[in-house]
């Protein structure tokens, strides 16, 4: 994909509100403050986009919120970035969170994402791909690698070979959305915005999908952390923020 230019200064929702029980039993840590390479997930993740020209950055905080805080207001952001952590509850859902940063938002259209995944998705083909569908919401799609190998078999059953952990076939939500206000027409304080909303969008022809061929990785388990801070540890993080109009997507 070639450039297209920055995209505009649109607010970024992230949502921190998980607890990353998965990442290690009985975990004190919210998920959005495991460190790579010293520096919390979500600190990465606001990152990528304030080097792709996004500056106001909403963080729908949730579980040991002022924990998350605390962590933000002493993170040294780059200039011109202005990031605020709203305190959404330690139980509400993906959609509630979002629901409750309505007044916030002041009727833009805004980026969401999750506090745990990361890519080297260009925020100037997300937009693209938004405006040419025309939908209320634009959702980034990719095919994860399988967690392990497969094997490959003849019609008559013979094992003809092996692939280690392809890609599956399957699109799976990535996050890095973009979405318009009307989007608050089908959310409310209880909903999880991965279920009924998104639901009812696809129904109704309202949502957009910009497949990403590149690097994502979701921070979901202890093996996902070891993996993310080797690759940060080498030099090899495809993630490291881009500026806009940089490399390919």
């Amino acid at each position: 994909m070639g450039s297209a230019g920055a995209p505009p200064d649109r607010p970024v929702v992230v949502l921190c509100g998980g607890r990353g029980t998965r990442l290690g039993a009985g975990r004190e840590l919210p998920k959005p403050l495991t460190p790579i390479g010293g520096r919390p997930i979500l600190q990465h993740v606001v990152e990528l986009y304030a080097a792709q020209g996004a500056r106001r950055f909403l963080l729908a905080t949730g579980y040991r919120a002022p924990l998350v805080a605390e962590a933000v207001a002493g993170i040294a952001w780059p200039a011109g970035v202005e990031v605020a952590c709203v305190d959404t509850g330690p139980d509400t859902e993906t959609g509630g969170r979002v629901h409750r940063l309505r007044d916030r938002l002041d009727g833009e259209p805004f980026h969401l994402t999750y506090g745990d995944g990361v890519a080297d998705v260009r925020l100037d083909a997300l937009e693209a791909a938004h405006a040419a569908g025309g939908r209320t919401a634009t959702i980034t799609v990719v095919r994860p690698e399988l967690p392990f190998g497969v094997a490959d078999l003849a019609p008559d059953g013979a094992i003809v070979g092996f692939r280690e952990k392809p890609r599956t076939t399957h699109w799976i939500n990535a996050g890095f959305m973009r979405l318009e206000p009307d989007v608050f027409d089908v959310l409310d304080a209880d909903c999880v915005l991965e279920r009924e909303p998104f639901e009812r969008l696809a129904a109704a022809g309202r949502l957009q999908s910009h497949r990403h061929d590149g690097f994502w990785a979701c921070m979901d388990t202890y093996k996902d952390a070891l993996r993310l801070n080797a690759l940060w540890d080498a030099g090899a993080a495809p993630w490291a923020p881009v500026p806009a109009g940089g490399a390919a997507d």
